[in-house]
Order: C-alpha cells, then structure tokens, then sequence
C-alpha cells in the first residue's frame, strides 16, 4: 500500500491533469477561432497527452490496489487577448505542472516510496520536455508573430504535429 498523503496527492494529480487537458483544449478553440489551425492542432494534441497522463496516474493508483476519487474538474479560462498570452500561460501552465511532479516525487521520497518515485521519473522528464516546447512556442511568437508571413509558417509546422501515446510501462 502507498502512504495516505502518496495517495491523495496521486489522486489529485489526475484531476490537474484533466485541468490541463481542459486548459488546452480552451487554447485549441482560441486559435481555431482565430484561423491559425496549426496552433489549434498542437494544443489538441497537448490535451490529447494530458487525458493520458490522467489516465497513467488513475492506473498507478489502481494498479497499487488504492482508491481513485474524482473530484469535479475547474473550468479553464477562455478568453485571451492575444496568441503571445495564450503561449505564455500555456508555458507557465508547464511550470506549474512541473512543481505538482516535484511535490510528490519529495513526498515519496520522505517515505522511501522507490516504486512511486520510479513511476513519477518518466513524469519529471516528460516535463522537462512539456517546458522546453512551451518555451520555444513563446520564443518563436517573439520572433515570428508580428510579420504574416512568418506566422503562417509557423501554424503551418505546428499543423505536423501528430499524436504519440505514452512508453510508459506500468
């Protein structure tokens, strides 16, 4: 059995990262709305990982023999005022998520929770990638945002982005 405090930080991890998914799929409709499709593709496929990640947490759990609890899920905000800002929550949203893994990282390590820790390693490394992507979206919205012709080269790479499902092995 996992220790209680483990447990419900686990548990409450699930529901920040269906938060997430909610947050980006706000993100997603924002830039559908505003016809850079590309942008709208990447933050779908963004919530498509976060639902996952929900899911690794929820399976953990039940794999560990302990109780899931759902709690209801924030609405996300869903107005912006412009694409850097979305871009700028979006990464400060990664930051965010990055300290969450942390908390429960120390609270395992404060119980020598070995198999938790080994379970949240892929989740301290998948951040670092989530941060570093949010931080080259804000970089190149600085770069490229204000000239069209660049932004449309931009929404047009970010269209390319598919879906791959989490390697991690439970």
């Amino acid at each position: 059995m996992l220790d209680t405090k483990v447990t419900e930080l686990l548990n409450t991890q699930i529901n920040k990262e269906l938060y997430s998914a909610y947050l980006y799929l706000a993100f997603s409709n924002y830039f559908t709305d505003e016809g850079l499709d590309g942008f709208a593709n990447w933050y779908q496929v963004q919530a498509q990982e976060e639902r996952d990640h929900a899911m690794l947490f929820l399976k953990y759990l039940q794999n560990n023999s302990e109780k899931v609890t759902l709690e209801a899920v924030e609405r996300p905000v869903q107005t912006f005022e412009s694409h850097l800002i979305v871009l700028e929550a979006g990464l400060a949203h990664e930051r965010y998520v990055t300290e969450l893994i942390h908390t429960i990282y120390d609270a395992a390590y404060a119980k020598k929770d070995f198999r938790t820790m080994q379970f949240l390693d892929w989740f301290v490394k998948e951040q670092g990638e989530e941060e570093k992507n949010a931080e080259d979206l804000v970089k190149k919205m600085n770069l490229y945002g204000s000239d069209p012709k660049s932004l449309y080269m931009l929404d047009t790479e970010l269209a390319a982005r598919v879906y791959a499902a989490p390697s991690l092995v439970l």
